[in-house]
């Protein structure tokens, strides 16, 4: 029998067929691909009965900038391969009542994606709904069926055939296209750098989510760990973005390590950002991979204090606190008696501190430099107020656009692979020697340094994201 699919205008206004002038023959079952939703093989049942296409889809959900709304959703192609799941993106075109074979009434997400049968291609409409129960995971109504589509019913896989096993060969690891879902790890959702990483994600039409690090619980078993927040479990995520505050490190930590063993990319792993975090230990790191730094001393007994002074050239010296941050906890000692008189208060109050040489020419100038995967895509000059030696920008300091040189960049690179960071801002001072290395941050702001630079440094980031998340296309459960 011949199908006109009168009905196909009212849906798709203007179509461009790429079905030559020649006559399909479809059997009442057919295999299909999904190009654009990622699906190399789908059995589907051709019902000229149905109006309305539709496919299988759990875990909707919308998403989307107003004016261009896209919705994600999750597939299970292959009724006889349970362990074979597909996350999809596609445009979000309508929200349509469709009434069920069982004359059931249901809201569904209406999308619009190409089509491909037998060789050939054209845009369809397709509903999402839940047909676990059913025999075929897709239905072909009429409005998809071209004039030029016969349907024999008598006939099966007229196209020819398709085979599951084309998910076992999908690619491991590839660039992503559209349709990420991005958690951001945040206890301020409110917050300059959150917010524009978030609007960075909705503009890269991708789905974001912001998570509360502090108030997220876990459930930690072999079989299926999980992490849950007011009662749901998080779950469909792609990639996250550790942005966990100094104070919260140790649970932060332990959270993002969740979602690692849940197979969820992360920006920064837990591992690095612990390593970054423990000052002393990313000193030691530094030193020992040859990174060039200010002499640094650290003891617990009161009685190393003359050794250490000597350690980092006498005085004029820096002593920090290794639990401070944005500046905090930073004393300069211009005497050695001041330096004595200082690090005894801080032993006393037994207080872990690091004493470091003062760098005399940078004369209360840094450079902060934002590395993204093997390169700083922005870097700024920071000086301090009068009267100040600590450049931070949360402490009165002003910055300006600055050019780096070759030996610059490669140290703030190195610096930031040496503690494992994907993202980091790298900070350093310009010293006589070459470039010295200060602090190498996890969770680096990106206010200061995209209004001084005018760089979309957030976009990059999550651009690095789309590039090198390992995609949960196939999700395979370990065999017991």
């Amino acid at each position: 029998m011949r199908i006109r699919s009168d009905d196909q205008k009212d849906n798709l206004e203007t179509v461009e067929h790429v079905v030559q002038d020649k006559e399909l023959v479809f059997g009442w079952e057919e295999w299909v691909e999904l190009p654009g939703l990622g699906l190399p093989a789908v059995r589907a049942k051709i019902d000229t009965g149905a109006r309305s296409s539709s496919i299988h889809a759990f875990m909707i959900e919308p998403y989307g900038r107003a004016g261009k709304p896209r919705v994600r959703f999750g597939v299970h192609p292959v009724p006889e391969r349970p362990d074979i799941v597909v996350f999809c993106s596609a445009e979000l075109v309508d929200q349509r009542e469709i009434t069920s074979s069982n004359g059931e009434i249901e809201l569904r997400y209406i999308v619009r994606t190409p089509l491909r049968i037998g060789g050939q291609e054209w845009p369809v409409e397709i509903s999402l709904t839940n047909r676990e129960s059913m025999q075929y995971r897709m239905l072909i109504g009429r409005t998809a069926l071209l004039d030029t589509i016969i349907v024999d019913p008598n006939l099966s896989c007229a196209q020819g055939q398709l085979s599951p096993d084309l998910y076992d060969k999908l690619p491991k690891t590839k660039t992503f296209g559209k349709g990420l879902k991005i958690g951001i790890l945040s206890r301020e959702p409110n917050n300059f750098s959150t917010q524009r990483l978030a609007e960075a994600v909705e503009e890269r039409d991708h789905m974001v989510e912001i998570i509360n690090t502090t108030q997220c619980y876990m459930n930690i078993t072999s079989h299926r760990p999980e992490v849950h927040l007011d009662g749901m479990s998080l779950e469909g995520f792609d990639a996250i973005i550790p942005r966990i505050g100094s104070t919260v490190t140790f649970y932060g930590m332990a959270v993002v390590r969740q979602f690692e063993a849940m197979g969820v990319y992360s920006l920064n792993s837990a591992a690095a950002i612990g390593a970054a975090r423990d000052k002393l230990y990313a000193h030691q790191l530094l030193a020992r991979s040859g990174v060039g730094m200010p002499d640094t001393g650290f003891a617990r007994s009161p009685k190393a204090t003359a050794e250490l002074i000597k350690f980092v050239n006498g005085a004029p010296l820096v002593i920090k606190l290794l639990e401070g941050t944005q500046g905090r906890g930073v004393v300069l000692a211009e005497t050695k008696k001041a330096a004595e008189s200082v690090m005894g208060a801080f032993q006393g109050l037994k207080a872990n501190i690091l004493v470091q040489e003062y760098i005399k020419e940078a004369s209360g100038t840094d450079i902060r430099c934002l590395v993204v995967g093997n390169k700083v895509v922005a870097a700024m000059k920071r000086q301090a107020e009068e009267g100040e030696f600590r450049s931070n920008l949360h402490r009165g300091g002003k910055a300006e656009e600055v050019k780096l040189t070759k030996e610059e960049r490669t140290t703030a690179v190195k610096a930031a692979r040496i503690m494992g960071l994907s993202l980091a801002g790298v900070d350093m001072l310009r010293s006589d020697s070459g470039p010295k290395v200060l602090e190498v941050n996890s969770s680096p702001g990106l206010e200061g340094i995209e209004n001084v630079t005018g760089k979309n440094i957030a976009s990059l980031i999550i651009e690095y994201i789309e590039k090198n998340a390992r995609p949960p296309k196939v999700y395979k459960p370990k065999r017991l």
